[in-house]
């Protein structure tokens, strides 16, 4: 089933999921991650590379980013479209492993959760690479194969969206590009834990500093 198949009959049940007490802990907690990994600056040019309904994409253009969403379903796409047309956000339908853009004109490049769709991830990594200015970031957040999320879903008989799924380690998720980078993770809660108390477990394992988060982020910045 093509990624693009796969998403078209999602957008609203994917904002809802994020509007729950454990998806908007969720959804904090990611934010998070990615603030400190990626920090936009006003006016910056951002590509948002696999953009679904623009959860994350409000985010860099509430901090000041001009921001092209691209997103390979055209229904996730339009959502995130109607959501944010009062933003500077542009929106275009394309792949990630065919980004219509020519080399280096994003000042940083970032994709959330959508690595887990695609089983070239070195290409796609490679292409974030390409559209981004020499000295400019690039951060890939995906989900992390090393996490108890990853081993029940994979578990599961109905695996749902996540029946052709590509978890993937910290480790692996670094060497998809070239270049050093750093990776950090983060949702040590489950997903049934009573939201109070999975904000007090995240603290806690977080300050241990294990790898086994359910989110990995890595980040890159490309040679000048």
């Amino acid at each position: 089933m093509s990624e693009k198949i796969l998403f078209d009959d999602w957008p609203y049940r994917y904002d809802q999921w994020f509007k729950t007490p454990i998806g908007k802990l969720v959804k904090e907690t990611e934010a998070n991650l990615i603030h400190e990994l990626l920090d936009p600056k006003p006016g910056e040019k951002l590509l948002d590379a696999g953009c679904g309904t623009g959860i994350f994409t409000l985010d860099f253009l509430s901090q000041g980013a001009k921001v092209v969403g691209l997103d390979i379903s055209l229904p996730m796409l339009t959502h995130a479209y109607m959501k944010l047309k009062s933003y500077p956000f542009f929106a275009v339908w394309g792949d990630m492993l065919h980004l219509p853009f020519r080399d280096d004109c994003f000042d940083e490049t970032v994709s959330v959760t959508a690595l887990e769709f695609i089983e070239d991830a070195n290409r796609a990594v490679s292409e974030l690479f390409r559209v981004t200015h020499p000295g400019g970031l690039v951060v890939v957040a995906t989900l992390n194969s090393l996490s108890p999320w990853a081993t029940r879903r994979k578990a599961r008989i109905d695996r749902g969206l996540f029946e052709n799924a590509f978890f993937r380690s910290p480790d692996e998720l670094l060497a998809c590009a070239a270049f050093k980078g750093v990776a950090k993770t983060c949702i040590y809660f489950q997903q049934d834990d009573d939201p109070t108390q999975a904000v007090k477990t995240e603290q806690l394992v977080q300050s241990q500093g294990l790898n086994t988060g359910a989110f990995v982020v890595a980040r890159w910045q490309k040679p000048l």
